[in-house]
């Protein structure tokens, strides 16, 4: 069986979540820097990851790595690649993405064109043609340039992760799937406590909350570009993954998740797209404002992603949006709070400094993820 090195990209600031997923899989982990994760493991661990990681972006495997400081540099590190032990002769390859960060080459087009022309020199040469047909299973590659050092990944995904299958509907500004789960796992929650998004949208928290809940992949409804390889990966390793992932989900679970929202649409949708990943039972949808926000049961979790106002003349509209969500959570006397938010104003209008405070960056934007937390709760006996 094929071993590789494999990484895992993810969002800025969320590496050491992913990086405990990857160990609960049971993988070695060889290199952690911003933004991903890389670690060993063989052709099932490239359909475990895919499958099972709740919040990395996607799993390349790692084909070079080199340094190249010209662009005759990059073609001839590239062309010394042995791409035929992964791209057949019908494969349609091609570089998705090129990014050049703190390097003498940053040109995303240049990068692009130059990595693809080595690759078809070295392939020219090795199945003895002079034109490729590219009609048989797609090759993506994601080309990386941090300091000089270029990395060459296989993308084993497709389309990113965090589309899950189940959100077909969408609010203004959702929070992505893979984020709202590290967002979930940054927190002590866990499906015996209850959860409140005051700020649901097309119910994205909530909806990751209940799968983590009932224990159900989040990979486990999608398909994977890797799926097509079986140059590289046995077919097989797909369906026993697959297998496994349906033996895991356990729907006997009770919970009490929550999501609110002003929107009588936006509330539709959030049913309708926890209908769809399988957990409308798991979960109570309302439409209700932040200023009736009040639950009787003690010690649970507002977990959230309010607006941010990025529009100019709107802070006045924040100012009073995140004081009625300090209101309600002042009410909640034992709860603990957790809002990702780029607006600057929420310790100052929360009353007081969060416990941890934590940069991440949602797409382009810089974020910071407030965490006020609550007292614990008593212990069982």
């Amino acid at each position: 069986m094929n071993r590789f090195e494999l990484i895992a990209p993810c969002h800025f600031g969320m590496e050491a979540v992913l990086k405990r997923e990857i160990y609960d899989l049971g993988y070695d982990i060889t290199e952690v820097s911003d933004g991903r994760v890389t670690f060993q493991g063989d052709e099932e661990a490239v359909a475990r990851a895919n499958v099972f990681l709740r919040t990395a972006e996607r799993v390349l495997i790692k084909v070079a790595s080199f340094k190249a400081v010209t662009f005759d540099e990059l073609f001839e590190g590239t062309r010394a690649v042995a791409w035929e032990d992964y791209i057949p002769k019908d494969g349609r390859f091609w570089v998705a993405k090129a990014s050049g960060i703190k390097s003498k080459l940053f040109s995303s087009s240049d990068i692009q064109s130059i990595v693809k022309k080595a690759m078809v020199e070295r392939l020219k040469e090795t199945y003895d043609v002079n034109w490729f047909s590219e009609d048989g299973s797609s090759y993506p590659l994601r080309v990386s340039i941090m300091k000089d050092i270029v990395t060459i990944g296989l993308d084993t995904t497709g389309e990113s992760l965090h589309k899950r299958g189940y959100r077909k509907k969408v609010s203004k500004a959702p929070v992505a799937e893979n984020l709202a789960s590290a967002m979930i796992m940054l927190t002590p929650w866990n499906k015996d406590r209850v959860l409140v998004d005051p700020f649901c949208g097309c119910g994205t928290i909530p909806i990751e909350a209940a799968l983590m809940a009932c224990n159900i992949a989040p990979g486990m409804k999608r398909g994977f570009t890797a799926q097509d390889w079986t140059n590289i990966i046995n077919r097989r390793n797909w369906t026993d993954v697959m297998d496994e992932a349906k033996d895991l989900v356990d729907m006997s679970v009770e919970t009490d998740i929550q999501g609110y929202d002003i929107d009588d649409d936006i509330i539709r949708a959030a049913r309708d797209n926890a209908l769809l990943a399988g957990v409308a039972d798991k979960i109570h949808f309302q439409c209700r404002p932040v200023a009736d926000l009040h639950h009787p049961k003690k010690y649970g979790f507002l977990i959230t992603n309010p607006p941010y106002g990025e529009r100019i003349g709107d802070k006045e509209e924040m100012n009073a949006l995140y004081r009625e969500l300090a209101d309600a959570y002042r009410g909640l006397d034992s709860w603990s709070a957790y809002i990702i938010s780029g607006y600057d104003e929420v310790e100052k209008i929360m009353g007081r400094k969060a416990d941890k405070n934590r940069k991440i960056y949602n797409g382009m934007m810089k974020t910071y993820y407030y965490q006020f937390m609550g007292p614990r709760p008593p212990k069982r006996r």
